[in-house]
This record gives structure tokens, C-alpha cells and sequence, in this order.
């Protein structure tokens, strides 16, 4: 049987989803404490693919159980598992469909905070900026929709089969101070750290380091810059993840200090 697990995890102390050897990983803690439950090694498949220290208040992975479990598991592997990772549904499927390959849509919170707070450092990315130019960051985001080849945005765009992402959606918001940002994007699917380099590029924007034109002019030639520096990942949350024959809202929002910010559209 196969059955679609939808959780949340607080990414700070993990090197990322991906299961990789030396290294603490979620996947790895979460079939660690899948096996001991269920007495029997049980492999996962993950929505995607998160970096170190890179949140996500929605996520799901798949698994296959050949023996039905008779206790309540939900419950068990709650009470195991570290306060930073949570279980909030345990879906049985019908047929074989796949965590991975099946979703059809994705969406992203980026937070920024541009002075120092010890209650937001691991929740929200810390950038000591004043006077950000919201307008040409706003008109930078506006541009993202309007193009699907992100090649310029990957630091790394020959490991892929292909660089194309058909973004639905993006747009930034603001506390009433100015002094938070919140960047939302969504799309069907994402490159490796391309959300974090796109936040990057709009401070870029923002500092006057680079301009509007030149932001789309990366999207327009798919030139991939010699240098490109991501956004701090902190700052990152996967907030989404929807299926043809699944939409499930997120248990998790965020933290309140976040989520009661008054945002804004700019």
C-alpha cells in the first residue's frame, strides 16, 4: 500500500532534505524512525529537494507498506521524532502515484528582516539594509511570469535535463515599517538554489548594483553569470505543494512573529 505522508520541518540544524552519508538530513532521520516503528527498512521518496538549513511549513514524501500497521502511528512517530520535525497527516493512496513526479505546483516564502532581531535568526534572513528600493524590486519580481527559462538563475544548469520553470505566480510584500520583506513565488517546478539567486539579484536591484534591464536581460539570454551569490537560505520556506488529486492546506504557518507581520503588497 502505498501512503502519502504530509509534514513540516524546521531546516536549521539539517544539511537539507537529501539523504547524503556524514551528514544530518531529514530523510534520513524520518526512515530512521519509520523503520524502528514498523520493524521492517522502509525507503521514502520526498516532493523535492530542500538545502541546508532551508524550511518547509508543507511537505510530502511517499512510502511503501507492504504489512498494515495495527498501532497509531501518527501518534508514535510524533513522540520520536525531534520537536523541529512534525507529522500532521498520514494519506493512504490508491494506485502507485509519486510525491515526487506527480505535483504539479510549488510555491515559496522568502523572508527578510533588514535589522537585528534574536527572535527572527533562524526564521528569517537577516540583510542590514536601509532604504530598499521596493519599487524596482517590485517591477524585477513583475518580470518573473512573464518568462520560463530560469538557465541564468542556476549555478549549475548542465546537471538538469532542462532549465525550464513555468512560473504561475511571484510577488513581494512588506510590513507596514518597511523593515520586512516577504517574496512569494510559485511554479511548477524549481532549480537548484534559483529562488535564493533570485532574491540575491533583487538586493542586487535594491543596492543599485544592477539594474532592472540587466535582471532581464538574464532571463531573456539564458546566460548563466560567472559569479552568483544565493540568498542566505534561512530565510527560505517550501510553503506549498499541490497534486492533481491533493490540496491540502498547510498546517504550519510559519512562525507568528512571520505570519502577523501586516504584509503588504508593494
Amino acid at each position: 500500500m502505498r501512503y502519502f505522508i504530509h509534514i513540516g520541518y524546521h531546516g536549521t540544524k539539517y544539511s537539507g532534505w537529501q539523504k547524503h552519508p556524514g551528514v544530518l538530513n531529514v530523510q534520513e532521520v524520518l526512515e530512521a524512525a519509520l523503520s524502528g516503528l514498523l520493524k521492517t527498512p522502509i525507503t521514502i521518496i520526498g516532493c523535492g529537494r530542500t538545502d541546508a538549513q532551508v524550511h518547509a511549513s508543507q511537505f510530502f514524501f511517499h512510502m511503501d507498506v507492504e504489512k498494515e500497521w495495527k498501532f497509531d502511528l501518527f501518534f508514535r512517530l510524533n513522540k520520536i521524532l525531534p520537536d523541529d520535525i512534525a507529522v500532521f497527516d498520514i494519506i493512504p493512496m490508491d494506485g502507485l502515484p509519486h510525491a515526487r513526479f506527480d505535483a504539479v505546483l510549488r510555491s515559496y516564502d522568502y523572508f527578510i528582516h533588514t535589522y537585528k532581531d534574536p527572535f527572527l535568526g533562524e526564521f528569517s534572513a537577516l540583510y542590514l539594509e536601509k532604504n530598499l528600493d521596493l519599487d524596482k524590486m517590485k517591477a524585477a519580481v513583475a518580470l518573473l511570469p512573464l518568462y520560463n527559462d530560469y538557465r541564468g538563475f542556476c549555478k549549475s544548469p548542465d546537471r538538469n535535463e532542462h532549465t525550464i520553470c513555468n512560473v504561475s505566480s511571484a510577488a513581494l510584500f512588506a510590513d507596514a515599517s518597511g523593515d520586512k520583506l516577504r517574496f512569494q513565488i510559485s511554479a511548477n517546478r524549481f532549480l537548484s538554489k534559483m529562488i535564493r539567486i533570485i532574491v540575491g539579484r533583487l538586493l542586487d536591484i535594491s543596492r543599485g548594483k544592477m539594474s532592472v534591464d540587466e535582471f532581464e536581460s538574464y532571463l531573456i539570454s539564458k546566460e548563466t553569470p560567472a559569479i552568483i551569490i544565493p540568498a542566505y537560505p534561512q530565510g527560505l520556506y517550501l510553503s506549498k505543494v499541490t497534486y492533481p488529486y491533493l490540496d491540502l492546506a498547510p498546517r504550519s504557518t510559519f512562525s507568528s512573529i512571520l505570519q502577523n507581520s501586516g504584509w503588504l503588497p508593494i
